[in-house]
């Protein structure tokens, strides 16, 4: 299941959201439990320009995805800053 999410979250319909969910799934999915991991498949069926605007704060994401979405934009936070910090 691992293997079959990381590839949904780097195969998205928009650039932006293969590099945000991509990077959160590589970092965070093999630590989420059965509970977590159901929750994230079914966030990959979310429109992907839903998706985005909920990631991004343009739109508060439904409360089913409320935490996930901000761990998400969390992580695309700190992940942004630490590129910016690694080229100086």
């Amino acid at each position: 299941m691992l293997r079959k999410l990381g590839l949904r979250s780097i195969r998205r319909g928009i650039k932006e959201m293969d590099i945000i969910l991509g990077g959160y799934a590589e970092a965070r999915l093999a630590e989420m439990d059965d509970e977590g991991l159901a929750l994230y498949e079914r966030f990959m069926f979310e429109n992907d320009q839903d998706l985005y605007r909920w990631v991004s704060g343009q739109d508060a994401a439904p409360t089913e995805y409320s935490a996930l979405v901000a761990d998400i934009s969390a992580f695309a936070v700190a992940h942004a800053a630490q590129a910016r910090e690694a080229r100086g």
